[in-house]
C-alpha cells in the first residue's frame, strides 16, 4: 500500500495546480519546504529566478514523504534493546507496539492524499498536531524516539497553517528538551532543571533559525519583486521598440509617398514652365502668321515657332532625368536671366528690363534652377493676363539670401481672390510658392486692380560647391 501511494503521489505532482497551498509555504505558490520561518516566498517565482529551486523543492517534498518512516524505524531499532533500560515494562511494549502502527498509519494516510506537497492546510495542520501527540507519547516510554519527533522542525513550515507555525516549534522543542534530560517526565528537581534550561537552549535556537529565514524568505521575495519589475520593464521596452519599429514603417511609408507626391509635383511644374509654356508661344506666333499677309513677316514668326518648339523638347527631355534648364547649361543665373527677358520681350513685344545688384556669385543648381522657373512662370503670367507695357526683372544678391523680383504696370488683381488652381489650370503662383518653399524661402505678391503686380522670390544664399 505505501509503495502504490508513493507512486500516485509521484504523479499527482505533475498535474497542473496540483498541489496549491494557501500560498504561504511547501508548494506552488508557497514557501519552499523544509524552512522554520513563516515567510512567504513564492516557489514558483524563485524557479524563475533559479531553475535549481525545483529541484530543491521536490527534494524537500520526498523528504518529509520518507523521512518519518525511516526515522521511525530507527527509533524503533534503537528502542528494542533500551526498553528495558527506561523502565519499559510489558504493557509498555505493547503500548509501544500501538503508538509505532498507529504512527505508520498516519505516515500511509498522508503520503495517499499528497500532504507533503498541498503546502499549510487545515489537514495538514491536523497531521502534523497527531505525529506530534504520537512521537511525544513514544518518547515519553523510551526517549529515543525523539528522532522521531525531530521531523517536527522540518514539517511546521510545511504542513502548519500560518498562526500555528512557532507554536509547533515549540512543541516539538518540548519533546526534544524532554529527551535530552534524560526522559520525560523529569524525576527530580535537578532533571527539572536541566529539562528547563535544555528546553531554552531549543527554543532559543528555533527563534535563531526561525529568524534567519524570515530574513532569508524576505531577501527571496525582494529577488523576485526585483525580477518581477525588470521583466514589466521589459516588456514595456518591447513594447515600446515595437510601437517604434511601427511608426518608422507608418514614417517610410509616409516619406515614400511623399516623395513620390512631391516628384509628380515636380515633373508637372516643369511641364507646366517648359513644355506648356513653349507650346502657348508656338501658338501665338502660329495665330501671327496666320493674321499676317506679309511674308517676310510671316517667316520671321515660324522660325520663332521653331526655336520655341525645339527648346521645349529639349526642356521636356530635361524636365524627365531632373537636369537644370538648357539656358543654364553655358551661363550663370543673371546671363540666364537676361537672355530669359530679352527673347520674351522680343516673343511679346513688350518692354522687359533685366538688373543685377550685389555682387553675383555661382548658386547651388536646385537654386539657379527653381528661381529661372519662377521668373519665368512670373513672365508667362504677365504676357497672359498682364497686358502690360512693361516688365522689369530685378535679381538681387544679398548677405546669406538672393531675391528675385518681377515687376509689371498691368493691370493687376486682388490676391486674396485668386481662384484655386484648376485640373485646366497652370501652376501660377502655387507653383512658384512651391518651389520657393522646397528651398526653405517664399514668395511674396503685391498687386492691386489697375496698379500692376511686384512677386517676389527670396531663397536662401547657397553657394555652388
Amino acid at each position: 500500500m505505501v509503495a502504490q501511494t508513493g507512486d500516485m503521489d509521484e504523479r499527482d505532482q505533475g498535474k497542473p495546480g496540483g498541489g496549491r497551498g494557501d500560498g504561504r509555504a511547501g508548494g506552488p505558490g508557497g514557501r519552499p519546504a523544509g524552512g522554520y520561518g513563516s515567510g512567504a516566498v513564492p516557489v514558483d517565482d524563485l524557479a524563475r529566478l533559479d531553475p535549481g529551486t525545483a529541484e530543491v523543492e521536490q527534494r524537500w517534498r520526498s523528504f518529509h514523504r520518507w523521512s518519518p518512516y525511516t526515522l521511525l524505524a530507527i527509533s524503533t531499532v534503537l528502542s528494542v534493546p533500551t526498553n528495558s533500560a527506561f523502565g519499559v515494562g510489558r504493557a509498555g511494549w505493547w503500548t509501544l507496539v500501538g503508538l509505532v502502527a498507529a504512527a505508520v498509519v498516519l505516515e500511509a494516510v498522508a503520503l495517499r492524499i499528497g500532504l507533503a506537497r498541498r503546502g499549510p492546510s487545515v489537514a495538514g495542520s491536523v497531521y502534523y498536531w497527531l505525529r506530534w501527540a504520537l512521537a511525544f507519547c513514544l518518547a515519553w516510554l523510551n526517549p529515543l524516539y525523539a528522532f522521531y519527533a525531530a521531523i517536527g522542525y522540518f514539517g511546521a513550515g510545511r504542513f502548519l497553517l500560518h498562526r500555528m507555525v512557532k507554536p509547533g516549534l515549540a512543541a516539538s522543542a518540548v519533546i526534544l528538551a524532554g529527551s535530552q534530560a534524560g526522559g520525560l517526565p523529569p524525576q527530580n528537581t535537578a532533571q527539572w532543571a536541566l529539562f528547563g534550561a535544555l528546553l531554552a537552549v531549543n527554543l532559543g535556537l528555533v527563534a535563531a533559525m526561525v529568524h534567519l529565514d524570515t530574513k532569508e524568505g524576505e531577501r527571496s521575495l525582494a529577488q523576485v519583486a526585483t525580477i518581477a519589475e525588470l521583466e514589466r520593464t521589459n516588456r514595456a521596452l518591447q513594447d515600446a521598440l515595437d510601437e517604434n519599429a511601427a511608426l518608422q514603417a507608418q514614417l517610410l511609408v509616409q516619406a515614400r509617398e511623399a516623395g513620390v507626391s512631391d516628384e509628380r509635383r515636380r515633373l508637372a511644374a516643369e511641364i507646366h514652365d517648359t513644355i506648356a509654356q513653349g507650346l502657348t508661344g508656338i501658338i501665338a506666333q502660329l495665330q501671327v502668321v496666320a493674321s499676317t499677309p506679309d511674308q517676310a513677316q510671316a517667316r520671321e514668326h515660324l522660325d520663332r515657332a521653331a526655336d520655341l518648339a525645339r527648346h521645349s523638347l529639349g526642356e521636356a527631355r530635361r524636365s524627365v532625368h531632373n537636369l537644370a534648364p538648357a539656358a543654364l547649361d553655358d551661363a550663370t543665373l543673371a546671363e540666364a536671366l537676361k537672355k530669359t527677358v530679352e527673347d520674351w520681350s522680343a516673343r511679346t513685344g513688350v518692354r522687359a528690363d533685366f538688373t543685377l545688384t550685389g555682387t553675383a556669385e555661382p548658386l547651388h543648381e536646385e537654386i539657379e534652377a527653381s528661381l529661372l522657373r519662377i521668373a519665368e512662370e512670373a513672365l508667362s503670367n504677365a504676357a497672359r493676363h498682364a497686358a502690360a507695357t512693361r516688365v522689369g526683372v530685378t535679381l538681387s544678391f544679398m548677405a546669406g539670401e538672393v531675391t528675385l523680383d518681377v515687376r509689371d504696370d498691368g493691370r493687376g488683381f486682388d490676391p486674396l481672390s485668386v481662384p484655386a488652381r484648376s485640373g485646366a489650370g497652370g501652376f501660377g503662383l502655387d507653383g512658384m510658392r512651391a518651389r520657393a518653399e522646397r528651398l526653405a524661402g517664399g514668395v511674396t505678391v503685391e498687386s492691386e486692380e489697375g496698379g500692376g503686380t511686384a512677386i517676389s522670390a527670396r531663397v536662401p544664399l547657397v553657394r555652388h560647391d
